[in-house]
């Protein structure tokens, strides 16, 4: 059996892969219990008591979580895992078959509040399975598949749901029967999930703790850690919100897309939808927006699922509320995998599982409580049409409580950003649309930039940059400016050292990324020491290579991804550009042959290096041509002076300070 890090690699392992269908088959009816217990409760009710009604399911459903857990991960502790898993199954196929048998809200109630305490002792006897079935080294790809299949299965119910609302739609003449078919088909899973658990014989019987803690203890415990911790306060003033604002949702989806004319088929394609956004955030956002402050983008997120709240609440019209209902989903995916991630990097590992402990048990409460209050305030709002010009605008009992949702969502996002911002001082829409170009926003510093020029020479060995440099700032100098001549690397004491090591021939064994490293480290310093100083004067900095010199040489002829390379060098320099880089470009044979002999361990390189590296130049030149000189460098020497002279001329300032041009302004006096 081969082993790798793929999915088939895992569901190749014959045991696991039939828990795996198990798992699929649960979430898949557990999902799809939701949608055919609220419209059931919600057709057997009328009036303003369906708010109640279907918030019933919803609190019943989230109850036994406060209650039980402790008590489930004991009996997984204690007893044969096998068999709890499928007599928990056969339970949850008898209780759901008897909902649309008996045709009662009471029992509808008692059955689900069952099926739940069921299902509690179901989940941790998996869990503690998992890691029988499978080798370690495979086991976070297994969790990882069972997580994408518990939520997965979410926008499959939905869908199944809709066809079958749809279909019996045609069948059956009331809403009650519509349900009571997606029930039956829902009983059904958790029986074949039953028959696949039964055959998995590997399963042992007793290995190792699952055991829960009280969900009040775990509460208790964690807030002391979150009140002392900035980016934790954040995370949870985030997750909470979100899930206070999710709930408003879950608790009168179903209600508001009745009032917009849809039936039980548009209700599961709106809960689909919720679900769709959430596997396209969480997706694709990590990745369009990677070079993007994950503290910022959780916020904004949770912002932005407010906002879609906002509008869903206010525009009625079932397609478009559809499609918003996406964009929500999309800012709770991006907000849910942005804040595990900085729970799983930001937070110490001996507090990581007591962090999460506190996060989930925290959201229980909160979902409960939100979903218990939602009817309540629903019905207490009522019924009101609202004219505004000719329009009429009905607002009801759904829309406020879909306002208030979109409106602790929107409080509780900025809180976050407030929070957890790390780039203080840094405007929004700058570091946003410098991340949508694939780049990490860098401000300038104070000062830098604003009197003086920085020019800086490039090329390939022998192309003669000294010479020119040298040249450059001899006349820039008669034309009475300030001027700072400088080189890389070894401007500095410390760029000495790193110089000799650099480029002694005797160095040996450096690899491509420690040499990369140590030219940004000459490099930072360099731009702390000589050029920025000199630039806040006023001064010219005319420097012998720069940060192009490690896109070319370690990028293009090291073969080192040159994103990464300029990555580390735009942070060692805050940011600092020339204003003008002159690359002289020659062959390279050319080039090395005015050398007698190499000099040192660059020059050393062979032939094709050195090739690579003048492609890498030009490439450079290429991408930013407003930037860049290239000048022939194989040109007599006076030539290739006069060319450089003539484009640094066009951005020279005034060599005459404006504080002495106001003071000469009139015309003096002449006196003997």
């Amino acid at each position: 059996m081969t082993r790798t890090g793929s999915s088939s690699g895992v569901l190749s392992i014959k045991p696991f892969r039939r828990l795996w269908i198990a798992l699929s088959l649960s979430s898949f009816g557990d999902w799809l219990s939701i949608l055919a217990l609220t419209a059931l409760a919600g057709s057997l009710t009328k009036g303003s008591a369906e708010n109640y009604a279907i918030g019933g399911v919803l609190v019943v459903k989230l109850l036994p979580a406060l209650v039980f857990g402790p008590l489930a991960g004991a009996v997984a502790d204690r007893f044969d895992r096998r068999t709890t898993m499928v007599i928990a199954d056969i339970l949850r196929f008898s209780l759901f078959l008897s909902i649309p048998i008996v045709g009662r809200l009471d029992w509808l109630y008692v059955a689900t509040f069952l099926v739940e305490v069921v299902t509690l002792f179901w989940i941790p006897a998996k869990e503690a399975t998992v890691p029988n079935l499978v080798p370690k080294d495979r086991l976070e790809r297994a969790n990882q598949i069972s997580l994408i299949s518990t939520y997965g299965s979410a926008p499959v119910a939905a869908a199944t749901f809709s066809v079958l609302a749809l279909i019996s739609g045609v069948v059956f003449s009331t809403h009650r029967q519509q349900a009571n078919l997606a029930l039956y088909i829902n009983a059904v899973t958790f029986l074949v999930s039953a028959v696949t658990i039964f055959s998995l014989r590997e399963i042992p019987r007793q290995d190792g703790k699952v055991s829960v803690p009280s969900v009040l203890k775990q509460i208790v415990a964690g807030w002391r850690f979150v009140g002392s911790t900035p980016m934790v306060r954040g995370l949870t003033v985030g997750i909470v919100g979100a899930f206070a604002a999710g709930g408003a949702v879950i608790g009168i989806a179903k209600v508001y897309v009745k009032a917009l004319g849809g039936g039980d088929a548009a209700y599961g394609v709106v809960f689909g939808m919720v679900f769709v956004g959430m596997a396209v955030g969480m997706f694709l956002a990590p990745r369009i927006l990677k070079d993007f402050s994950r503290r910022r983008l959780f916020g904004l997120a949770i912002i932005g699922a407010g906002v879609a709240l906002v509008l869903i609440a206010v525009i009625e019209n079932l397609v478009i509320v559809a499609l918003l209902t996406a964009l929500l989903g999309a800012g709770a995916g991006i907000a849910w995998v942005v804040g595990y991630t900085l729970v799983g990097l930001e937070v110490e590992d001996s507090l990581r599982g007591r962090t999460w402990a506190f996060l989930q048990s925290l959201v229980r409460v909160v979902l409960l409580l939100t979903v218990a209050a939602v009817p309540f305030i629903a019905g207490a709002v009522g019924e009101h049409r609202i004219k505004v010009a000719d329009a009429v605008y009905h607002f009801d009992g759904p829309n406020a409580v879909l306002l208030l949702g979109a409106v602790v969502a929107v409080i509780v996002g900025l809180l976050a950003y407030r929070q957890m911002d790390d780039r203080k001082g840094i405007p929004l829409s700058r570091d946003l649309m410098a991340a949508l170009r694939g780049e990490e926003y860098v401000p300038e510093e104070p000062g830098h930039g604003e009197r003086g020029v920085f020019l800086a020479f490039e090329g390939g060995e022998g192309a003669g940059k000294t010479t020119q440099a040298r040249l450059l700032a001899i006349w820039l100098r008669d034309q009475g400016f300030d001027v700072v001549t400088t080189r890389e690397p070894g401007s500095t004491k410390i760029g000495m050292r790193l110089r000799a090591l650099l480029l002694d021939k005797e160095t040996s064994g450096l690899s491509a990324r420690a040499e990369t490293m140590l030219y940004a480290a000459d490099r930072a310093q360099h731009v702390a020491e000589v050029i920025r100083p000199a630039l806040e004067r006023g001064a010219i900095v005319v420097t012998d290579r720069y940060v192009d010199s490690s896109l070319a040489y370690q990028g293009a002829g090291r073969e080192l991804k040159v994103k990464d390379i300029a990555e580390v060098n735009r942070w060692a320099t805050g940011g600092l550009t020339p204003d003008l880089t002159i690359v002289l470009d020659v062959p390279s044979e050319v080039g090395l042959n005015r050398f007698a002999s190499p000099a040192d361990r660059i020059e050393s390189e062979p032939r094709e290096f050195h090739e690579r590296v003048r492609r890498g130049f030009r490439a450079l030149a290429e991408a930013e041509p407003h930037r860049y000189l290239v000048i022939d460098a194989a040109q007599p020497q006076e030539d290739i002076t006069r060319q450089i002279r003539d484009r640094v001329r066009a951005i020279l300032p005034d060599p005459v300070p404006a504080t002495a041009e106001a003071v000469t302004s009139t015309m003096p006096v002449i006196t003997d």
